[in-house]
């Protein structure tokens, strides 16, 4: 059974993904045609917004029920399998770029065209986004071990005679990883506006 945050973040994430699958739609319509910067700077910022509305309410809804984002319902088993701290590893987005640049069949002709320059951000953009990532993943191991700590091991045997002791203690905790989420998903940003920037 759902609760109340898991079906109202299923019900805004299927209406945000067709919102994203019309934008991407667009993007390959206009990839085809020679758009001036303003046009690009228009999309960019379409785009960009639907990522902060995404963001915006799941952090609402973390901020109620943050366990609710670590086994999301609204993803198949198999995409709750490749989640990295509540969504998707910023490292995916590197493989795509690579992914796009791979040679085809046709000799010096890639699917994605990039300029020295783009190439040498988006390889400093990578480190940039694996050293914050790595800091993430050092907090996250943090709240990690802390749920193993010896006082959180006693509270859970004091649970029968002290229940108001584990519920303060489970909120702290509750709330350290609400911060590691939104932590993750502000590297989850970078990534994306860092390749807007290139």
């Amino acid at each position: 059974m759902k609760t109340q945050v898991e079906e109202k973040f299923s019900e805004f994430f299927e209406k945000w993904v067709c919102q994203l699958e019309e934008h991407v739609q667009l993007l390959l319509r206009v990839s085809k045609e020679k758009l001036n910067e303003t046009e690009v700077q228009t999309f960019i910022s379409r785009v960009t917004s639907h990522y902060k509305e995404y963001y915006t309410v799941k952090w609402a809804g973390a901020h109620e029920d943050v366990l609710a984002f670590f086994t999301p319902v609204w993803l198949s088993p198999l995409e709750n399998a490749y989640l990295w701290i509540t969504d998707w590893k910023p490292s995916m987005a590197f493989q795509v770029i690579d992914a796009l640049r791979i040679k085809t069949m046709e000799p010096l002709n890639s699917l994605v065209e990039m300029s020295e320059q783009q190439v040498k951000k988006i390889e400093d953009l990578r480190v940039k986004i694996r050293l914050e990532k790595e800091k993430v993943d050092r907090e996250m191991e943090r709240q990690q071990v802390s749920m193993a700590d010896r006082r959180m091991v006693e509270l859970a045997r004091l649970a029968s005679r002290v229940d108001g002791l584990v519920e303060v203690a489970l909120k702290e905790l509750l709330k350290r990883l609400e911060r590691v989420v939104k932590a993750a998903d502000g590297v989850r940003l970078k990534t994306l506006k860092g390749f807007w920037k290139c």
